[in-house]
């Protein structure tokens, strides 16, 4: 008998102040361990790069999704971060060929999504395949964040990728806001009624 196939899904980029919030779906190949997998806020950069370039390669398949800050704003950021995580599972089944009969989900709530679903917090401590998608869905988003660093290099994004540290919010202040801000969330919203005059 076939055993079922799983996927683990999570996401990046709920709490930074812009950019899009990224999600992936990985099935891990059991017959090809990857050594080291774990939260990517637990490994270096660099060790996060050497294991998403594995994950791609080794594992049964991936998606990769994403919502952007047009939709974040629109929907607010859980309703985009269910939408990216939708969208990363329908990549993942055009690439693997065929549907994951169970998505085991990072954190306390699941997408609509056509297979059962299971949400687990902190499941990307717990599940390996919900650790790979966390890797692959962090990658991805840090370097859209360094693309975006060279169109807009005052704004620091290749140090905090978007987050609200203080150099950040420091040059929020000094040089505005750009397309990639999230209006909806407060410190940008308070940016910007700062800079309209009452009518």
């Amino acid at each position: 008998m076939r055993s079922i196939l799983i996927c683990g899904v999570d996401e990046a980029g709920r709490g930074p102040l812009a950019g899009s919030v990224v999600a992936a779906a990985v099935v891990l190949n059991p017959l090809i361990p990857i050594s080291g997998i774990k939260d990517s806020k637990k490994l270096s950069q660099a060790r996060r790069d050497v294991l998403f370039d594995e994950i791609i390669s080794k594992s049964k398949g991936w998606g990769i999704g994403e919502a952007s800050v047009e939709e974040i704003d629109r929907l607010n950021i859980l309703k985009a971060t269910m939408l990216a995580m939708q969208r990363a599972v329908e990549s993942l089944c055009r690439n693997l060929g065929e549907m994951p009969g169970m998505a085991l989900i990072d954190g306390n709530r699941c997408p609509l999504l056509p297979m059962s679903a299971e949400a687990i917090v902190k499941g990307d401590s717990k599940v390996q395949s919900i650790s790979a998608a966390s890797i692959v869905a962090k990658v991805t988003r840090d370097r859209q964040m360094l693309v975006l660093h060279e169109r807009f290099p005052q704004y620091g994004f290749s140090q905090h990728m978007g987050y609200p540290t203080k150099a950040h919010l420091a040059a929020i202040n000094k040089y505005g806001v750009c397309i990639e801000h999230r209006r909806s969330f407060s410190p940008v919203r308070n940016a910007l009624n700062a800079v309209i005059p009452n009518t």
